[in-house]
Formats: C-alpha cells, structure tokens, sequence
C-alpha cells in the first residue's frame, strides 16, 4: 500500500525514507530543511514559514496563515488524506517545543480513531496510537515500551509477552501504570476494547 511520508521540523537525526512509485512526501514547513539534508524532494510543502528563513516557491507550495486553527503538522497530514492515502510515516514530530510534540501525539490518536495506519519516529524511538484494535510487534524488537490510556479510560487492554503483562485491565489518563515495560524476545501483542491507547517504544 502506497506510503505518505509527513517531515515535521521537530528533532530528525535519520530520514530512512525509500520512496516507492505511488508514495507521497509532503513537508510540513521547517521540515523542508530535514529533506534538503538528506537529498529528499518533497512533492508538497505546506506551513506558515513563520520561522523559515526563506518561503519556499513553486507550485508545489501551500502557504498558511499563521493564525490557525491547526499545527502545520495536522494540515500536512490532511493534504495526504485529501489525496487518498491511508499509511503515514511521520518524521520530525518531537522533541523541540513540547506543546507541537503534545500535538503531534493528539495527531496520532486522531489518525487512529479514523482508522489510518500511522508511526511516528523520533530519534531512537516510536509512536503510534491503537483504537478499539490491536498492534504486534516482533520478536526482534529491543528496548522499552510504554502504553498510556489517551482516554479517560481504556477497557479491557491486554499485553502478552512482554516483561510486565495484563488481561483485560482498564488504565486510565490520571495514572502511568503501562509506563517502562520492556521486550523479552518474543512476538508481543497490545490489544483495547474501548478506548484509545498512546504506545511509546525503543526502534
């Protein structure tokens, strides 16, 4: 399935973007500059270039009013819903101003509560969001992981073969209880009945 990838302007110590026929990438204002650093085209550049040093021009370029309703994150993932595509890959999301990386987290639960297959990837680590659904990670994988209920509640969430496991708990957005679990080795899996849950984890 095609891949739009979304350049932010936040931290990005790596771009392992492989553009394949059919693939978008859109760059949400300063993350223009990531794309020009690593040999990147951008076949869309949308922001209010209000901390750019110079406005990009072309026909490719969509210019936002500062005062807006939106992070020029959120309007860069909307022109690639606009055009169809239903996997994002997000790149320079966090770190920076807390406030745009709270966003860019409010963003993925967005994405997922519409039902779009999304990862966000900072600087040694990942984001994505979970619905009513259910995500695998395989049996390489290293590190830490966390899950945070971005719900009031989260019913009936299950985690198997991780270092800390749970069956059908309910976490709420007051209390970390899924902070600091840990990859063990074996294909693991996170799964919520009713709620939207925030995973945070070593890549």
């Amino acid at each position: 399935m095609a891949v739009c990838y979304v350049v932010g302007a936040g931290d990005c110590n790596s771009l392992p973007i492989n553009k394949a026929d059919g693939d978008m990438i859109i760059a949400a204002d300063g993350g223009l500059r990531h794309l020009e650093r690593f040999g990147l085209a951008a076949d869309i550049i949308i922001g209010d270039f209000d901390s750019s040093d110079k406005v990009p021009e072309g026909k490719n370029v969509i210019r936002l009013k500062p005062e807006k309703d939106v992070t020029d994150m959120y309007a860069a993932v909307e022109q690639g819903i606009a055009a169809g595509f239903r996997d994002f890959e997000i790149y320079g999301a966090t770190g920076g101003r807390l406030d745009h990386t709270v966003a860019n987290v409010q963003l993925a639960a967005y994405l997922a509560q519409k039902g779009y297959n999304h990862r966000i990837f900072g600087n040694g680590f990942g984001i994505v969001a979970l619905n009513n659904s259910a995500i695998s990670f395989g049996s390489s994988m290293q590190g830490y992981i966390s899950v945070f209920s971005h719900s009031d509640v989260c019913a009936g969430v299950t985690i198997e073969n991780l270092k800390y496991e749970l069956h059908g708990a309910n976490l709420t957005n007051s209390f970390s209880l899924g902070v600091s679990n840990e990859f063990i080795g074996k294909e693991s899996r996170i799964s919520v009945e009713n709620g939207t849950l925030i995973i945070i984890y070593t890549c």
